[in-house]
């Protein structure tokens, strides 16, 4: 699998959020890297866990920004926010409950679900902050 490279394509036009984004693919090229070298399972549960940690508190720095600068796509865009979170929690319990290892399919699960999130909603919102802020 390979690593997620951040380039233009991934900015959403909002030094801050970009600055977040960069700081969630760093963390999964972490996980991607760990998977490959058959990390122990602690390892990469702790390396997981990190990844959807620090969404939710990136998350809730978007919706601050939303509700600061009254954007209208907020209720959407927050229930996306919850349906990721919640997909991911339910692949951090499958692979934490069956004791499975992680493998590429989860790697590319996870790439997914950052990247399209970033590439659509997020860059509606950075288009909207960028003309107001």
């Amino acid at each position: 699998m390979k690593d997620i490279v951040w380039d233009e394509i991934l900015s959403v036009g909002v030094e801050e959020i970009d600055e977040d984004h960069r700081k969630l693919v760093n963390i999964f090229n972490i996980l991607n890297h760990s998977v490959m070298a058959e990390e122990s399972s602690d390892y990469l549960a702790a390396t997981l866990a990190e990844l959807i940690n620090c969404t939710v508190w990136h998350f809730s720095h978007e919706e601050r920004l939303m509700l600061k600068h009254r954007y209208e796509g907020i209720e959407e865009h927050k229930a996306e926010h919850q349906e990721l979170i919640n997909s991911a929690k339910e692949l951090q319990q499958e692979i934490l409950q069956a004791d499975k290892p992680m493998v590429d399919e989860h790697i590319e699960f996870l790439e997914r679900w950052l990247t399209e999130h970033i590439l659509t909603a997020d860059l509606r919102l950075g288009s909207y902050l960028s003309q107001v802020m």
